[in-house]
């Protein structure tokens, strides 16, 4: 069988010359068939994963997500799944900060999933200079993996939004990386690997050595084709450190 999955007869007998060994036996085929539907879903389960877990208020932040995905996606043998974490604020409040509806098809993350990944990308909006008060929660209640230590040595990161350029596309994520000392994880920035996209001074764009942001504006701004760039490099760049120095987690 060819890559294109497809039977080649012999051009010296026809199909009624075969004898009845030749012929498909259910019974007989079915062992090998499992241990190819075993295989594969080993290949499958061998993947490592990399989870982007993130607060969006006005969606900015989420159009990062996305896109890091992609990257983290396109690097072999690593694969990223998105959650979101959980609202505090009420919707009395959410109604009058006019915050847009959520999709429902993106799951929460429970405190639980997180000894599943085989690396962290954390992205949320600035508030004063440090993480959004949803992450913070969330992270708040991580204590009984950080008295057991269960993510140490896993690679993290992070990702923001700002309000303005001097809102704090570095100190959010600075300020942030108390979280992971404390879990014992591994802070992965991605430095200027970005390459000439980062020097670039002709166009508004967020992000830092610390890792992908976006500008947000009074809220109605969208990302740049540069800030989604950036993220789409932060996802590739992290399966890329996870699949070098990672292996799959069993638990």
């Amino acid at each position: 069988m060819g890559k294109g999955g497809g039977c080649i007869f012999s051009k010296k007998r026809s199909t009624i010359e075969a004898s009845d060994q030749d012929l498909a036996d259910p019974v007989r085929d079915a062992p090998v068939q499992n241990q190819i539907e075993n295989s594969l879903f080993q290949e499958e389960s061998k993947k490592l994963k990399v989870f982007i877990i993130f607060y969006s208020m006005y969606g900015h932040v989420e159009c990062l997500a996305k896109r890091m995905k992609k990257g983290v996606d396109s690097i072999d043998g690593v694969e990223g799944f998105l959650y979101r974490v959980p609202e505090t604020l009420s919707m009395d409040v959410l109604e009058q900060m006019r915050v847009p509806q959520k999709e429902d098809e993106l799951p929460f993350v429970s405190v639980d999933d997180l000894v599943e990944a085989d690396g962290l990308l954390f992205g949320f909006p600035t508030r004063f200079g440090s993480m959004a008060s949803q992450m913070k929660a969330f992270f708040d209640s991580t204590a009984h993996l950080w008295e057991q230590q269960r993510l140490a040595g896993v690679p993290a990161g992070f990702f923001v939004s700002t309000g303005t350029q001097g809102g704090g596309q570095e100190t959010t994520a600075w300020t942030a990386i108390t979280q992971l000392a404390h879990h014992g994880m591994v802070y992965v920035p991605i430095g200027y690997t970005f390459g000439a996209g980062m020097f670039k001074m002709d166009s508004i764009r967020g992000g830092s050595p610390y890792g992908a942001g976006v500008y947000s504006g009074d809220g109605t701004r969208e990302p740049s084709e540069t800030e989604l760039a950036l993220a789409e490099h932060q996802g590739r760049y992290m399966a890329g450190i996870v699949r070098r120095f990672a292996t799959p987690r069993n638990n």
